[in-house]
């Protein structure tokens, strides 16, 4: 797993939305995420998530001109670190972390990883929560999440 793991707000405001916020520390134990982040998150954050500002601010403000600010600054705030995991489900944020060669994951990823670990027994009650909330994925992704974990 990797050594550093940066969320993005849409992975919290998620996973808090269907009250499975522990589920991020139970997967990876502490996070990082930036001020712009937790701005947008709008609540307080346990102390299992890190909130660190980005330190080349250029390369951040040069990323806002392809993705929003929260998704720009977690992609800027991962090009200072090695072995980082980004928790991205913004389809634009992905392709472009994926250009950059960053690992990344999105919310069916850290419920998929959540049952490798035998944190979770089923997938399926979690997705089903996750699509009450304003969540959108295509139904053959859930088919095959299902089916990558015998469900």
């Amino acid at each position: 797993m990797p050594k550093i793991v940066i969320s993005d707000t849409s992975i919290l405001i998620l996973f808090h939305k269907i009250d499975e916020f522990s589920l991020l520390q139970k997967v990876y134990g502490e996070l990082i995420t930036t001020p712009e982040i937790a701005e947008e998150f709008g609540e307080k954050l346990p102390d299992w998530i890190k909130v660190q500002s980005v330190s080349d601010k250029k390369y951040q403000n040069f990323l806002e001109t392809q993705v929003d600010y929260g998704e720009a600054s977690a992609i800027a705030l991962a090009t200072e670190y090695d072995d980082v995991l980004l928790l991205l489900d913004d389809l634009k944020a992905r392709k472009l972390a994926t250009q950059l060669k960053f690992k990344i994951t999105e919310a069916l990823g850290v419920i998929h990883k959540a049952k490798q670990m035998s944190i979770i027994v089923k997938v399926k009650p979690l997705i089903d929560k996750l699509l009450l909330t304003d969540f959108r994925v295509a139904d053959h992704i859930i088919d095959e999440i299902l089916k990558l974990n015998n469900e």
